[in-house]
């Protein structure tokens, strides 16, 4: 039985992203608290970066100890290391760089230049492999129990890499797979799979601007997720839409509380 999502909308996407760093330090430092160490899950994208800019900027950011926190990736674009687009290339620009992270604990997706040359395929399961490598006993499964792992919703209802009725959205076996074909540029990608994004303990969803609203209402109204993959996006423990007035414009009022100020 899948937990319903909660939702929190901001007034717009700046408060929105602040918001969201400054949830996000918090739950980090209760887990290194709580188990000496954390585990994340990061997302691109405008929303995704735009959270890794405000923690970035964030004075609360000092509380963090960077040594003890792994990151992982929702998905990537398969692209030469280094290039503009890869997720990883725009975390490090919004955040990694600056802060004090252990580098054998921030782990990168495989770049089309890496040692598993352009074979998605491959490197995908290499990246299985270093999940499963992380998972220990309690983990119940192939991957770590992530704190929280973090998506942006794109307009046609997309998380990390699986786009609507796609192969990708399908899997119930693998964790992480090749994706050919993606409907947005570029067309190859890594990305992992449902099975892996509902093993995380919180699973966050980002959503800001008017052309996610009519997104966020499919997600949100009981779509299946094949059409809808944000749809069957959810954690073990709690699922979290985070979301901008415009984001949510298009969803019932009485799913969410009044916008924060």
């Amino acid at each position: 039985m899948t937990i319903a999502p909660q939702l929190v909308v901001h007034r717009d996407k700046e408060l929105m992203a602040q918001a969201a760093a400054a949830r996000l330090i918090t739950k980090i430092v209760d887990a290194q608290a709580a188990r000496g160490f954390a585990s994340v899950v990061l997302t691109g994208g405008r929303n995704g970066n735009g959270l890794l800019a405000a923690l970035a900027a964030a004075p609360a950011r000092d509380a963090v100890d960077w040594g003890r926190l792994d990151l992982w990736w929702g998905d990537e674009r398969f692209l030469p290391e280094g290039d503009p687009d890869r997720n990883v290339t725009q975390a490090r620009e919004a955040l990694l760089d600056a802060v004090p992270l252990d580098p054998k604990r921030v782990h990168a997706m495989p770049a089309s230049d890496g040692p598993y040359g352009n074979d998605a395929d491959a490197a995908a399961a290499a990246y299985a492999a270093e999940l499963a490598a992380a998972a220990g006993p309690e983990d119940h499964g192939p991957v770590p129990s992530f704190d929280v792992l973090m998506l942006g919703v794109g307009p046609d209802t997309h998380v990390a890499s699986l786009f609507p009725e796609l192969p990708a959205v399908r899997e119930t076996e693998r964790t992480v797979v090749g994706v050919h074909g993606a409907p947005k540029p570029p067309p190859t990608r890594v990305t992992l799979t449902l099975p892996a994004i509902r093993a995380a303990r919180e699973v966050w969803l980002l959503a800001a601007g008017e052309d996610k609203a009519q997104a966020a209402a499919i997600a949100l109204s009981g779509a299946g997720e094949i059409q809808a993959p944000a749809a069957g996006a959810y954690g073990r423990a709690r699922t979290l839409w985070l979301l901008d007035a415009a984001a949510a414009s298009r969803l019932p009022r009485d799913l969410y509380p009044p916008a924060s100020p």
